[in-house]
């Protein structure tokens, strides 16, 4: 590990910029390009808005996101609540599946998906969830 931050809040709509902005400027260290850090923001979002609206349904809880960064120029970002948890990881993270009716699309695993080199989900039910995403920052990748 060559670097490392703790952080948690509470889960409120209002502190999701908070959680992207303080994600955004750990990994600045690692000199991402703008596409990279855009990346990175949307991810952070999406599962920081997961936590608020899937794993604690509006109520009252804490996100926790631990940031490492690790050779080779790789970020981790571990997001985590003590909520609900997910019965079923592997339907959860199929596109267009939601369980918060129609105003949510369910395409937020798919989005980390597609931005992050991985994403991994461990939940268990009435625990809580973790989600891990993992992007190596390199100017070469551009």
């Amino acid at each position: 590990i060559i670097n490392e931050v703790k952080l948690s809040f509470p889960a409120k709509s209002a502190n999701e910029s908070f959680a992207r902005a303080t994600v955004s400027a750990f990994c600045m260290q690692l000199d991402p390009t703008i596409s990279q850090l855009a990346d990175i923001k949307t991810s952070v979002s999406e599962a920081v808005t997961n936590c608020i609206v899937h794993g604690y349904k509006h109520q009252s809880g804490t996100i926790y996101i631990n940031m490492k960064i690790v050779e080779p120029e790789t970020l981790i970002v571990r997001i985590r609540d003590k909520g609900c948890g997910i019965e079923d990881i592997e339907k959860a993270m199929e596109p267009m599946f939601t369980t918060a009716g129609d105003e949510r699309a369910g395409l937020g695993f798919a989005v980390m998906q597609s931005f992050m080199d991985s994403v991994r989900v461990s939940s268990t039910p009435s625990k809580g969830t973790t989600v891990t995403l993992k992007k190596r920052l390199s100017q070469d990748d551009n």
